[in-house]
């Protein structure tokens, strides 16, 4: 089986995961802070927080903004369920927004006309969850100014998109946005096993996502109530959570780190010979931007028959995958009241949508295998 994603992990990784094992700090150490400062070097963005995983991280932004249950938040309705989830997690209500069916990311004209809909109502959004699907960046410019006039947090779910830009800047420098979010799973651009992070340019929100991320407790003297009685005090200032990343985790995230940029090259070089190779077959790539470069952390084609080609490039070997069904399709958010068919944008590309293999350590001959596998099921 030649599956859909998979990590590439070498023996300088795995040096640098042994060499915390021996270390005096398996966690709290200074591999943490090193991983974060090579992000926020990475990103172009003052402040990263690492955490447990993508799904954590996306909590710890909505905790930032300190959403309650009095609020909206609007998620992308093309997404993994953690983009919502994290919402529900502040007991926040939850609303969706349709995509475009050509890319799967937010559709700049339904997001604007919902809001108008909605405009000085209790149902005005506070969050917008904006996802950039497969590592293709969404249309940044044109959401954040919507979010901006409407008061709107905007929140980038970048779980995909490590290495991806926008308008020549990197995804994950917040420049249309309050926080960035991305997830370490290993069919991502880069693991550490599993993990996240938050980038921001606010350094408020910041501290709150340090805060939330370490059990709401802080040490730093200029942030306590009372005079330390000494250096073993502490204050718990919030209800927060225990989301840290480990050091074990933030040694292999900075050892990847430094071959991101080999990651994305390969990633690109495959995505752009499926583009030649598939172009004799009746399917469609995703539209890529043509002011964004993608971080291609999947490649996704839309095809007819989706579901029985699913199974026949399956039973063949082949690990292709779907992403994803629309969230508002789930139980969980039907039972919420969420009817999937008032987004069709979401709906067409779903019906359509499969992903093909594609990660760094894909040879050329077994791109070649999955092609001619395709070609097979398609023209049979």
């Amino acid at each position: 089986m030649i599956p859909y994603g998979r990590q590439s992990i070498t023996d300088e990784d795995i040096e640098a995961v042994v060499a915390v094992l021996k270390s005096d700090y398996l966690t709290q150490g200074e591999a943490v802070p090193t991983f974060e400062q090579g992000l926020a070097d990475y990103c172009q963005a003052p402040h990263v927080i690492a955490c447990s995983n993508g799904t954590t991280a996306l909590h710890l932004a909505c905790a930032a903004l300190a959403l309650g249950e009095q609020d909206w938040v609007w998620v992308s309705a093309i997404s993994f369920v953690a983009s919502a989830n994290c919402a529900r997690y502040c007991g926040a209500q939850v609303d969706f927004v349709d995509v475009d069916s050509a890319t799967g990311n937010l559709c700049v004209t339904a997001l604007r006309e919902k809001l108008q809909r909605v405009q000085g109502s209790a149902r005005q959004p506070k969050a917008l969850v904006a996802v950039h699907l497969a590592g293709q960046p969404c249309d940044l410019a044109e959401i954040g100014a919507l979010c901006r006039q409407y008061g709107v947090h905007l929140i980038e779910d970048a779980c995909h998109a490590l290495g991806a830009s926008y308008q020549g800047q990197p995804i994950g420098s917040c420049a249309h946005s309050d926080m960035t979010v991305f997830s370490f799973h290993p069919v991502k651009p880069i693991t550490t096993g599993e993990g996240g992070a938050v980038t921001t340019r606010s350094a408020e929100l910041a501290a709150k996502l340090r805060l939330y991320r370490s059990h709401g407790i802080t040490r730093d003297p200029a942030q306590l109530t009372v005079d330390t009685p000494g250096g073993w005090y502490y204050e718990q200032q919030v209800l927060g959570f225990n989301y840290r990343l480990t050091d074990i985790q933030a040694a292999l995230g900075s050892s990847q780190l430094a071959r991101l940029p080999q990651f994305i090259d390969r990633r690109r070089l495959l995505a752009a010979r499926y583009d030649e190779l598939l172009t004799r077959l009746p399917v469609e790539p995703l539209h890529q931007g043509h002011d964004r470069l993608s971080g291609y952390h999947l490649y996704v084609i839309r095809v007819q028959d989706r579901d029985e080609v699913f199974a026949r490039l399956r039973d063949a070997g082949i690990g292709v995958n779907v992403h994803y069904m629309p969230i508002p399709a789930q139980p969980y958010y039907r039972d919420l009241g969420h009817d999937p068919a008032n987004y069709p944008g979401a709906q067409a590309y779903y019906r359509q949508a499969i992903s093909l293999p594609l990660f760094p350590g894909l040879s050329l001959a077994e791109q070649d295998q999955v092609v001619q596998t395709l070609e097979s099921v398609l023209c049979a």
